[in-house]
């Protein structure tokens, strides 16, 4: 039986003070570097360049011994790029600028170039696979636990899980398996939480089963001998000395187990060595985008949750765009905007931290050329535009027909779609309302609205609905119809604006929050509901996640991304969408796809599909805000646009 172990080294770690640095390296880094060169363990260290370069300006020394060890083959260094980055939440070009820079800091710090790079922050999609490859490395470290969840495979064999990743232009890299509980273990037992004795036979059991490899650890190392202050519930230090502690329990690992250390290049080899090669990909529908650890960690933890997700992910994808019309734009800029998007922002950063990071931003928004917005003057109505507006019975429904798009809104449930049609689709409705008894399950006795609003605020017991009466306020332009409402909330006020285009199959819905604050809670916007009658099963999502490219998956199973995960976490994953682009299609290729610009306001999509014994019920919405224990006070809830328009297979 072979184990390894990697060590996570974060010095931008949200809740680690700058200051703390030279502590962290002291308490943690150097043991980490005796624990490989005392115990003869060939450690795999995976660090950011950027925390590379902290080391190196603050201690050479570590530097120095670091390279030794590696020149002896005694520690090997993991790849992770210039910054720990949500990889699925970012556009391709920043993703492979991320890696691109990190490379370079491995070259010129250690003289070396990495063979394996890990996940950051076990946070994958397919794309990632592609950007790895082209920047040369050889395989990839994932955590086993929720790739089993997304292929449905939780309570299969271990050997059932792929051994390559397939990215999306047929290249697949082998996958060294980490896992979540493993490395939990030992960070329990480490921290005196269980004896090593439970622990040992916890192993013990593992090794008798089909393993040839296990991944004893593979996460942080910060939060040994060091507590960076996040909860007021953490464990003081083990009067051991939690470095020495996990010095003997590797002792007892190869003593009573007959655990043979090896790297985790060497790893990976055992891994798979005389086994077929099973390429695959390692998402779902369910699941488009793993990550670490247990449930609470979904990809929402790093696009709408934290002191203020949402605005900082806008901002970043708007200084992106800023900067790619930058002819000569200087690696330093690149850098710069690649700490902009570092996950640490995102989570549990500490006050000072965040202040410091605005005023960086601040300092690099001004380097930046402005982009030039055109305007066009809309605002003389269309003579020869053909728009039939009805108002029907008690003025609940309201027709609106152009040449190309049918429309139905209802204004006593604050302008939701009752129905929504293109001339390609024949005028057939994709969406719109499925009205109470629809179902015949009283669990689905409700109406499913399109193009409405949910705002739940737990603490404070609220739940806000936009499902009032909305007098609309209609014109036309020369190219729009345009009908808009405005509804006072507890929070605030919404306007809601639908827009129909005279001139081409589309449809926009336009939500602003006016006199709100982000809440604790959840804020959802353009809730769409899937007509089941009008789509042949099964649906394909398409989308982008942080490639190049459209990722598909088939739905066929039941799911909800915006299922809570607890009382504290509001959901269990989301859907990318890096391009700010998503679309359904069914079996036909019949369907629609919705469009906004992250750069306004990166939304993040959730898309539920629950399977009834006649029909089912699929709802795509954004999420502006999520809850999750990274959740602060303060915040913006930024205006969003959805552009709604026909998929037909040509």
């Amino acid at each position: 039986m072979k184990g390894f172990q990697v060590y996570h080294l974060n010095l931008a770690f949200s809740s680690i003070p700058a200051e703390s640095r030279p502590d962290v390296i002291k308490r943690c880094y150097w043991p980490l570097l005796e624990l490989a060169e005392g115990k003869g363990i060939p450690i795999g260290i995976e660090l950011t360049g950027w925390t590379l370069r902290q080391i190196e300006t603050i201690d050479r020394d570590w530097i120095a011994k670091f390279k030794t060890l590696l020149e002896a083959r005694q520690c090997e260094l993991i790849g992770s790029g210039w910054t720990q980055m949500i990889g699925p939440l970012v556009p391709y070009e920043m993703n492979v600028w991320n890696q691109r820079l990190g490379i370079e800091a491995y070259e010129e710090c250690l003289g070396l170039r990495p063979r394996l790079v890990l996940v950051n922050e076990m946070a994958y999609s397919s794309s990632l696979v592609d950007v790895y490859a082209a920047n040369g490395y050889e395989g990839l470290i994932m955590d086993r636990d929720n790739v089993r969840l997304a292929l449905d495979l939780d309570h299969h064999p271990d050997l059932a899980v792929p051994s390559h990743a397939l990215g999306l232009n047929g290249q697949s890299l082998p996958v060294l398996w980490s896992d979540s509980i493993l490395f939990q273990r030992l960070q329990r037992v480490v921290h005196g939480d269980i004896p090593i004795s439970e622990y040992l036979e916890y192993l013990q059991r593992l090794s008798s089963e089909d393993e040839n490899v296990l991944p004893i650890y593979c996460n942080d190392a910060e939060i040994f001998d060091f507590r960076p202050g996040r909860f007021t519930t953490e464990a003081s230090l083990h009067s051991e000395g939690e470095w020495s502690r996990i010095g003997r329990v590797c002792d007892l690992l190869v003593e009573r187990l007959g655990l043979g250390w090896v790297s985790p290049s060497e790893a990976l080899a055992a891994q798979n060595d005389g086994k077929v090669i099973h390429a695959a990909t390692l998402s779902s529908s369910s699941y488009p985008i793993p990550v670490k650890k247990q449930a609470k960690y979904n990809i929402n933890r790093w696009a709408v949750t934290g002191r203020d997700d949402l605005w900082l992910n806008t901002t970043c994808h708007s200084l992106l765009r800023r900067l790619k019309t930058v002819s000569d734009a200087s690696p330093e800029l690149w850098r710069e905007l690649a700490e902009f998007w570092a996950s640490d922002l995102r989570t549990h950063i500490t006050e000072s931290r965040w202040n410091d990071m605005l005023a960086r931003l601040s300092n690099f928004e001004e380097m930046l050329p402005s982009l030039v917005e055109f305007s066009v003057d809309d605002s003389a109505a269309a003579e020869s535009a053909e728009v039939r507006i009805t108002k029907h019975e008690e003025g609940i429904y309201w027709s609106c027909e152009s040449k190309f798009v049918k429309l139905v809104f209802n204004a006593r449930r604050g302008l939701t779609l009752k129905s929504l049609g293109f001339v390609s689709h024949g005028g057939v409705p994709l969406l719109g309302t499925l009205a109470q008894g629809f179902f015949d399950s009283i669990d689905l006795g409700a109406d499913y609205y399109s193009g409405g609003v949910l705002i739940e605020i737990p603490g404070e017991r609220i739940r806000l609905t936009d499902l009032e009466w909305m007098n609309p306020d209609i014109r036309q332009t020369q190219s729009h119809l345009i009908i808009q409402g405005e509804q006072p909330m507890a929070g605030g006020r919404l306007v809601k604006t639908i827009s129909i285009s005279l001139h081409e199959e589309s449809v926009s819905l336009s939500y602003e929050f006016k006199d709100w604050e982000r809440p604790i809670g959840i804020v959802r916007v353009g809730i769409l509901t899937l007509l089941p009658d009008a789509v042949v099963l099964p649906l394909n999502l398409q989308c982008q996640n942080g490639g190049d490219a459209s990722e598909t998956f088939s739905i066929e199973s039941s799911f909800n991304h915006a299922q809570p995960a607890s009382l504290f976490v509001s959901s269990t994953a989301a859907i990318g969408a890096t391009d700010g682009r998503v679309s359904l299609t069914d079996a036909r290729g019949v369907g629609f796809e919705v469009s906004w610009d992250p750069a306004q306001c990166a939304a993040v999509p959730l898309l539920k599909h629950l399977k009834t014994p006649s029909s089912h019920l699929t709802r795509l919405s954004f999420s502006l805000c999520e809850l999750d224990d990274t959740s602060k006070k303060g915040g913006r809830l930024l205006p969003l646009t959805l552009h709604l328009r026909p998929l037909s297979k040509s």
